[in-house]
């Protein structure tokens, strides 16, 4: 093999070659300090100009407004499903459309801290679509209105946010955009708060991204830990407490990579293009393998697919190791495979995934 394996980890997640390169570069000494990112104080002047670079660099990705305010965190996409209803809720209603794994998780976590209930589920549906907006029972005066863009185990998507407004509600809306940050441009009018665990498009575990709006400020319930006081750790400008310091650097890295690459426009055309190349050989491959969340709904970053015959599932993953094709087992909830095709997986990756599924469907039909 002539090449690193493409691994199709659905979090923690492969990186760009070039960002570990640069990394392993700098591991001794960065920019000639004389120390390692990982040793550096979060409040010396060197770490301080990786965050702001960090910041920065991906203000201007997302074209993020200016009345948003960036936190870098930690805790990740759970730790956040407490932390948001800690700070916003303010002990009243919270509506979620379930459309999946982890916004059930959403659901049950928020339960801990306020009024919230299901306005919409595709539990009955098995999970294979998205509950229409036209289809939410959303309450009046609730206090924000949860949503998962991205449902990494179940594989589906929202590819356009939901437009609250148009639906009658007024309540910002909550967006865990975990799985696709980075992958496609966001409507920032339809936003309220967005938050992005880094391990499956941006970086490794323990860095957790909030984009929060400055009027959403200043309401979090006495019980939360002052290091989860959004209004706080703003002030801070995310140095309340010790944040994951390397974590923010390789983010940083990954930064730069997608604006090298042409920006978040090329991370989506990308995205399509991956995405048309396995969805089309599921849809064209005899039945051998299946797809079986609806067309339109269909996620970009994560792929289920099932084998027709689960009992080759251990000779398919075993033949996709040998050919350097790893991590590539479904989550333990539903079973089957899963390919993760976040940013940093190169179209090359895909290619060679789906010769190896038509080699083993020749081999085993």
């Amino acid at each position: 093999m002539t090449h690193r394996p493409y691994n199709f980890s659905a979090g923690p997640a492969t990186l760009p070659e070039p960002v570990l390169r640069e990394a392993a570069e700098e591991m001794l000494d960065w920019h000639g300090s004389g120390m390692g990112v990982m040793e550096m104080s979060h409040r010396g002047k060197e770490f301080i100009s990786i965050y702001e670079d960090a910041e920065a660099t991906l203000r201007s990705l997302l074209a993020v407004p200016s009345n948003f305010r960036i936190l870098f965190m930690q805790g990740g996409g759970l730790g956040e499903n407490a932390i948001v209803p800690m700070n916003l809720s303010q002990g009243g209603q919270v509506d979620v459309v379930v459309s999946g794994s982890w916004s059930q998780k959403s659901l049950k976590e928020a339960q801990r801290y306020a009024d919230a209930r299901a306005a919409a589920s595709n539990e009955p549906d098995g999970r294979t679509d998205l509950p229409p907006p036209s289809s939410w029972a959303l309450r009046g005066g609730v206090a924000y209105v949860h949503v998962c863009s991205n449902e990494t185990i179940d594989g589906l998507e929202m590819h356009t946010l939901p437009d609250l407004a148009a639906l009658g509600c007024d309540a910002p809306l909550v967006v865990d955009c975990s799985s696709h940050i980075l992958s496609r441009t966001v409507d920032w009018r339809r936003v309220g708060l967005a938050f992005a665990g880094a391990q499956k498009n941006i970086g490794p575990a323990g860095v957790t991204l909030v984009f929060v709006r400055d009027d959403l400020l200043g309401r979090a319930l006495p019980i939360c830990p002052s290091a989860f006081d959004y209004s706080i750790v703003a002030a801070n400008q995310s140095m309340y407490n010790t944040p994951p310091t390397y974590g923010i650097y390789i983010a940083g890295l990954v930064f730069q990579w997608v604006k090298a690459q042409g920006g978040v426009a090329e991370m989506d055309r990308r995205a399509a293009e991956k995405a048309a190349l396995l969805y089309g050989y599921l849809d064209d491959c005899g039945g051998f393998y299946r797809n079986k969340v609806a067309k339109d709904a269909r996620s970009r970053m994560n792929v289920p697919f099932f084998l027709a015959d689960e009992s080759l599932n251990d000779a398919f993953l075993a033949g996709a190791r040998e050919a350097g094709l790893l991590q590539l087992k479904g989550h333990k909830s539903v079973g089957g495979m899963r390919a993760s095709i976040y940013n940093a997986m190169p179209l090359a990756g895909v290619q060679a995934l789906v010769g190896y599924m038509q080699d083993f469907a020749r081999r085993h039909g």
